[in-house]
């Protein structure tokens, strides 16, 4: 199972109640991308839903550590905080998450912004299902633009640039995601992939040896570097 099936396995079970089961999955999750705070928030929802809030508290840092503005984390945080009477911090928590949400030069609060940039997400990833990455593309980009902290949905567009050919616009994306967030795993993974399509095997090969470097027997890394070097990369098979 890969990073994205886990994750769709633990909002399922949480959907379900079942928060050992989302805890579970979540988990592994994040041991394979350490640096996905969406991974971290929801795995904090799983466990304070499961009655372990210091836990979850770790999770919520956890996830503002690695994005600061992220309001649903700041707001669960808070909630959390209060509930262990700690009434202070959780005020402090609210407050950061009302100045987050109310960003100054922003058409929309980033609660909104956030729900737009996933439905242009989740759009861009049905043309992308269907083969159509041109206008997948302009989705990714609608929703980057929205959310430009949002890590996936931008590496999600280089994925698109990569299918249509275009090595280096995937190439700056992903690399600028990196510089944004270096631990960023499945970004890396991803950069390794264009290298390699692109023809540029070693430099493929080095993205993939620091991502099992980062997490030792990624599956993906692992995999892609036992492809053969003499022609480009074709489907992933089974990503």
């Amino acid at each position: 199972m890969n990073t994205d099936q886990l994750i769709a396995k633990g909002k399922e079970c949480l959907a379900q109640n079942d928060y050992l089961g989302a805890i579970s999955a979540l988990r592994e999750a994040a041991e394979r991308e350490p640096g996905y705070a969406d991974v971290r928030h929801l795995l904090g929802l799983a466990l304070g839903l499961a009655g372990q809030p210091e836990a979850a508290l770790e999770e919520f840092d956890r996830a503002l550590a690695l994005n600061p503005s992220y309001v649903e984390a700041h707001l669960n945080r808070a909630i959390t905080l209060n509930d262990l009477g700690r009434y202070e911090d959780a005020r402090e928590a609210f407050r950061q998450a009302w100045d987050h949400d109310h960003s100054a030069g922003r058409p929309f609060s980033r609660s909104v912004s956030a729900r737009l940039a996933n439905m242009h997400m989740e759009l861009g990833d049905l043309y992308a299902d269907l083969g159509s990455y041109v206008p997948a593309v302009e989705q990714y980009r609608s929703a980057a633009s929205l959310r430009p902290d949002f890590l996936d949905i931008r590496t999600k567009l280089a994925r698109a640039y990569m299918e249509r050919g275009q090595f280096e616009a995937a190439k700056e994306e992903l690399s600028n995601v990196l510089a944004d967030n270096p631990e960023y795993v499945e970004a890396r993974v991803s950069l390794g992939l264009v290298n390699y399509r692109a023809g540029d095997y070693d430099s493929a090969a080095t993205q993939w040896r620091v991502c099992l470097r980062q997490v030792p027997d990624h599956p993906k890394a692992r995999a892609f570097l036992n492809m053969p070097r003499t022609s480009a990369a074709g489907e992933e098979g089974g990503s």
